[in-house]
């Protein structure tokens, strides 16, 4: 007996005669229950209102009968609650809740938890009626902007006097790097222009933010294009052995645990700006329903997602797949039961390009997040790569830039001012091109000790070298480069499945390179909370291992991959042979130095 409904979810090919209803509609077995997700949480409503906000969660699977919307462990009372369909309409008192993961109850089914944060950064995206094309042939935004205003200046009252003599109206915050979204009375980019040059001329706007990204989803981050040098059929664990990611979590296992000497760590959080995370895949099945990190586990909270193989999933996958069911294995879940438990928080706020993921930012790091994964960067048009071609992915126009590079340093300067212990890793992007000039890409090229960038490497034809030697891994060819990039990490893994113990495509970027370093720094900081930004990058340079040539200081040319080991990161040793040479992640090397420096660092 089967029995046939619409489905939003998945739905896979048939060759039957009920074809058609199949494909429209998906089938089910009678009886059986429809998975129960959160595809969306933003919030909704006025989003400036702070003391009643509101919030509009999605929900799939969500039959008729009761149901429990649990807040941090905590069923909401049903006055808080409006039920529209499969939407969910919550008001929350900020000053009686705080932040923390939102999960659905229904009978015996719980869906995947996604981190509701309280905090007052939030941003709207545009529909697809409100983009054009401009004269590069990008998606940007027609009449929404965000303004920064000049920190002497009250933001929300000296924006809302903006958009009275501008007919606009303030829809969108990110309070603490006083900017503001307002809403223009523009029908095409040529008023929308006129109306950004007369409020950048205005005395308390430092500048105007124009985005420039798909009006919902759109480039997600940094994975390169497949290449014909791409071997899909490398397995991912030969590829995280230049990094040692198994010594790292043996040594983690039996080294903070000892009986003789054991480590006291410290509970952590992770920030990832990602969109979604596909639950029904093995690799984050386990984290259905509540999560109690101090349990000495991983959680992980997202929204859930279509398909196991998108950038979100995989991100995530290299900081908390699942050991047990699925064909991957998370760093930090392979740390349960020894570290003190991590807390991986995937969130973007809304699909508002890089303003959302600034903001997510924001409401994070005010939620105690210590490090963000930030595997996103976009380059301006006309950017060159070491051959001097054009960079043609994830490019921006020169005036969106401009308003990027104003919004991240201020994120940068309130980081430094409010919360100077929080680290941002960062990729350096996959254009074959020079990750440290500010004319060319964002955000990598921000000069400040609390962003760490890397780059990206994969194994080397020869598979005779032992993993110290520098030809064990070679640059990927789409790998940005220069000074600026702070250390390597493998740029290939396997994206998620549905099918337990499947191994799957092989995926490459510096995307994946990135979530490598932040698994590592969360485990260095679990170790020894007090390392400061600086002292990190410290310690994943002085326990490096090298990769490629030795370049004797040389001007930065196509074969430099990060900034050069100098002796201070060798105990001053100047003839030890790694001077000069481009950082590789050692996971096992920096974590035992994390523990020594436990004595050093008070």
């Amino acid at each position: 007996m089967w029995s046939f409904r619409c489905s939003p979810r998945r739905s896979r090919p048939f060759s039957l005669p009920w074809l058609p209803l199949l494909l429209a509609c998906g089938a089910t077995s009678a009886g059986a229950e429809e998975p129960l997700r959160v595809e969306r949480l933003q919030r909704c409503g006025d989003l400036l209102e702070q003391k009643q906000q509101r919030f509009c969660l999605d929900a799939a699977g969500l039959a008729d009968g009761p149901y429990q919307v649990l807040l941090d462990g905590r069923a909401l009372p049903a006055r808080q609650v409006t039920r529209e369909g499969e939407t969910l309409r919550l008001e929350l008192q900020a000053g009686q809740q705080r932040s923390g993961p939102v999960w659905l109850r229904q009978g015996s089914r719980e869906s995947n938890p996604v981190w509701l944060s309280l905090n007052a950064s939030q941003v709207l995206a545009a529909t697809p009626n409100e983009v054009a094309k401009n004269m590069d042939g990008l998606t940007t935004y027609v009449n929404l902007v965000s303004v920064l205003i000049e920190e002497d200046h009250p933001g929300l009252d000296e924006a809302k006097r903006l958009a009275e003599r501008y007919g606009a109206q303030v829809v969108g915050a990110i309070p603490p790097l006083n900017v503001y979204q307002l809403r223009l009375p523009a029908k095409d980019l040529t008023e929308r222009d006129a109306l950004v040059l007369r409020l950048g001329s205005e005395v308390t706007v430092d500048a105007v933010i124009v985005e420039e990204s798909a009006p919902e989803k759109g480039e997600e981050g940094e994975a390169a294009k497949p290449k014909a040098d791409d071997k899909p059929d490398k397995p991912h664990g030969d590829e995280w052995a230049a990094n040692r990611f198994m010594d790292a979590v043996n040594y983690y296992r039996r080294r903070i645990p000892s009986q003789a000497s054991p480590v006291a760590t410290t509970p952590l959080r992770i920030g990832v700006i990602e969109r979604e995370v596909d639950f029904d895949s093995p690799d984050f099945s386990p984290y259905r329903g509540g999560c109690n990190s101090r349990q000495q586990r991983t959680c992980l909270y997202a929204r859930d997602a279509h398909a196991p193989d998108g950038h979100g999933s995989t991100v995530a996958g290299i900081l908390a797949a699942s050991w047990e069911p699925g064909g991957n294995m998370g760093f930090l879940s392979g740390l349960d039961r020894a570290g003190p438990g991590f807390e991986v928080i995937v969130e973007r706020n809304s699909d508002a390009g890089i303003t959302a993921n600034i903001a997510a930012s924001v409401n994070l790091v005010e939620d105690g997040v210590r490090v963000l994964n930030w595997s996103w960067g976009i380059h301006r048009v006309g950017a060159v790569n070491v051959e001097g071609d054009e960079v043609d992915s994830l490019v921006r126009s020169g005036i969106a830039m401009g308003g990027y590079e104003e919004l991240l340093e201020e994120f940068f300067l309130w980081l430094r001012r409010e919360h100077p212990d929080v680290v941002v890793v960062n990729s350096a992007g996959n254009g074959s091109s020079f990750s440290g000039t500010d004319e060319y890409r964002l955000p990598s090229s921000f000069i400040t000790e609390q962003l760490l960038v890397v780059g990206g490497h994969q194994r080397s034809e020869d598979k005779g070298l032992p993993v110290q030697d520098p030809g064990f891994a070679v640059k990927r060819e789409t790998s940005n480069i220069d000074m600026r990039v702070d250390i390597t990490a493998s740029a290939c893994t396997r994206a998620s499945t549905l099918a337990p113990g499947e191994r799957g495509a092989v995926h490459c970027g510096t995307s994946y390179a990135t979530p490598m370093v932040t698994g590592i720094v969360a485990a260095m900081l679990s170790i020894n909370p007090r390392l400061q930004p600086e002292q990190v990058r410290m310690l994943l340079r002085r326990s490096a291992m090298t990769i490629g040539e030795n370049y004797d200081f040389e001007p930065v040319d196509g074969d430099d991959l990060t900034a050069p080991i100098i002796p201070s990161e060798r105990g001053y040793d100047l003839h030890d042979k790694d001077i000069g040479r481009s950082a590789r992640l050692d996971m096992q090397k920096a974590l035992e130095l994390a523990v020594q420096s436990r004595d050093r660092v008070r």
